[in-house]
C-alpha cells in the first residue's frame, strides 16, 4: 500500500499538491453540485413519474366515416391542453417533467387495434376530443396488451425484432401529408393508413405486430417552425444576429479583404441588386419542386407541434416467427417519403441486427433493450418533431375504403339518448 501510494504522490509536483490544497473548496464543490443534480434530477423524476396513473384506451372506429384524417388533426390540438407552465420548484423539487401520449396501432394475430395511451386524469381529455369529432366511434378503456407476452423477450419461446425511427433530414422539412393522397382524375381521397393495416392483419396465430408513436405536446419556442428554412428556400435568408465583439471583427477582416483586392487590382464584386437577382420574382428563381417544398414548408409554418418517439416491433413464437411482414409494414411507412422533403427511415443505432464480434449477444441485448423501452413507453434516443397534419396523416382513424376484415370496426350506429327522454 506504501508503494503505491507512494507511486501516486511521485505522479504530483509539490506545486501542483499546494495548488489543490489552495483551491480545493472552489474545485470539489463546483463537481459535486453536478454530480449532485444529475442523481437528485434522476431521483425526483423517477418518483414524479411513479406516481402517475395510466389509462390504455382502445378507440374502435365506426364503419362509416368518409372523412380525411383532418378531424385528427383537431383531435391532437385539443391534446394541448394537457400543456402546462412548469416553475423551477415543480421541475427541480417535484420532479415534474412534460406530460405525454402514446399512439399505438397494433396488431395481435391479425386482429388490427387503435390504442391511445395517456395519463389518467387526462382520459376525460381523449374521449371528448373524439366524441366531438367521431360520435360513433366506441372508446373504452383495456387492459394493457404488452402483458400478453413473456417480461423478458427474446426467450426460448419468443424471438423478436424491431427498431427506433428517425427522419431523412432536419424537422422544418415536412413528410408527405394525407393531402398529397388523392386520385389525381377524381380527387377522391385516399387512406394512406390502408397498406399499413392490410400489411398487419395478415400476421396469423403467434404473432403480434406493435407500432408506436410516443408524442409529447410543444409550444412554438420548443421546436423549429420552418421559418428560417422557408426563408431559405425563397432566397430571402436573414443572417445569424452577430455579438459585439463579433461584429466589431468581422468588420475589420472585410475591411482587409477588401483592401487586399484593390491593391492586388481585384474586380469588386456585384451585388446581388447590381445582378437585378433580386428583381426576379421567386417563381422563375425557384424549380417546380423547389416551389412545392416551399409551399409545403410554409403551409406547417404556424401548426401546433409534438416531439415523437417513433418505433416498431415484430414479436412471435419461434415456429411462427416470419420476418417477411417487417417489409410489408416498412414498405407501408415509406409512402409517406419523398425525396424532395422528408421521410422515415430506420435508426440503425437500435435495429436489432449485429454484425461480426459476439453477433448473438449483441442481437439478443439490443432485442431486449428495445422491448424494454417499447413496453416502458421509453421516450430516450432519437426523436423528431411532426406537426398536427402530419401525426393525422401517420395514425387516425381508417376511412369506410379500408375494408380488410382484420380491422375490427362497428357495424351498428350509436348515439346519445334523447335529452327530452321520459324518466320514471
Amino acid at each position: 500500500m506504501e508503494i503505491i501510494i507512494e507511486s501516486f504522490s511521485a505522479l504530483f509536483s509539490e506545486e501542483m499538491r499546494q495548488a489543490v490544497g489552495a483551491s480545493w473548496f472552489i474545485v470539489l464543490p463546483v463537481a459535486l453540485y453536478f454530480l449532485f443534480k444529475i442523481l437528485w434530477m434522476d431521483f425526483v423524476q423517477d418518483n414524479f413519474w411513479s406516481n402517475i396513473e395510466w389509462d390504455l384506451i382502445e378507440i374502435v372506429p365506426p364503419n362509416d366515416i368518409e372523412a380525411t384524417p383532418q378531424p385528427m388533426e383537431l383531435i391532437y390540438s385539443g391534446m394541448l391542453g394537457s400543456m402546462k407552465g412548469i416553475n423551477a420548484i415543480e421541475e427541480f423539487v417535484n420532479g415534474e417533467m412534460a406530460m405525454y401520449y402514446s399512439l399505438e396501432l397494433v396488431s395481435d394475430e391479425g386482429g388490427v387495434h387503435f390504442y391511445i395511451r395517456t395519463p389518467k386524469n387526462f382520459t376525460p381529455l381523449i374521449e371528448s376530443n373524439f366524441h366531438s369529432q367521431y360520435p360513433q366511434a366506441e372508446i373504452k378503456i383495456v387492459p394493457d396488451y404488452v402483458n400478453n407476452v413473456p417480461k423478458l423477450v427474446p426467450n426460448k419461446e419468443w424471438d423478436l425484432w424491431g427498431t427506433d425511427f428517425k427522419l431523412d433530414k432536419p424537422d422544418p422539412y415536412p413528410i408527405k401529408s394525407y393531402r398529397w393522397f388523392e386520385e389525381d382524375i377524381t380527387g377522391k381521397a385516399l387512406d394512406p393508413l390502408a397498406s399499413i393495416v392490410e400489411s398487419m392483419g395478415k400476421i396469423g396465430p403467434g404473432q403480434k405486430f406493435w407500432l408506436q408513436f410516443i408524442i409529447t405536446p410543444k409550444d412554438a419556442s420548443q421546436y423549429d417552425t420552418g421559418k428560417e428554412l422557408a426563408n431559405e428556400l425563397a432566397g430571402r435568408a436573414i443572417g445569424k444576429k452577430r455579438g459585439f465583439l463579433e461584429g466589431v471583427l468581422g468588420d475589420i477582416v472585410d475591411v482587409a479583404i477588401g483592401a487586399l483586392k484593390t491593391f492586388f487590382g481585384a474586380p469588386p464584386e456585384e451585388s446581388a441588386t447590381e445582378k437585378g437577382e433580386e428583381n426576379v420574382p421567386i417563381e422563375f428563381r425557384l424549380t417546380p419542386g423547389e416551389r412545392e417544398v416551399l409551399k409545403m414548408v410554409e403551409e406547417g409554418i404556424g401548426k401546433s407541434a409534438f416531439n415523437v418517439k417513433m418505433r416498431m416491433i415484430y414479436l412471435g413464437r419461434r415456429e411462427a416467427f416470419n420476418k417477411v411482414v417487417v417489409g410489408s409494414v416498412a414498405g407501408g411507412i415509406k409512402q409517406f417519403s419523398d425525396i424532395n422533403t422528408n421521410g422515415f427511415a430506420m435508426d440503425n443505432d437500435t435495429k436489432t441486427f449485429a454484425l461480426h464480434l459476439f453477433v448473438e449477444q449483441r442481437m439478443r441485448y439490443r432485442q431486449r433493450t428495445i422491448f424494454r423501452r417499447y413496453v416502458k413507453r421509453d421516450r430516450t434516443g432519437k426523436t423528431f418533431h411532426l406537426n398536427t397534419e402530419e401525426l393525422a396523416t401517420i395514425f387516425h382513424l381508417p376511412n369506410m375504403s379500408v375494408i380488410t376484415p382484420s380491422l375490427r370496426k362497428i357495424e351498428t350506429k350509436t348515439g346519445s339518448a334523447p335529452a327530452n327522454l321520459p324518466i320514471g
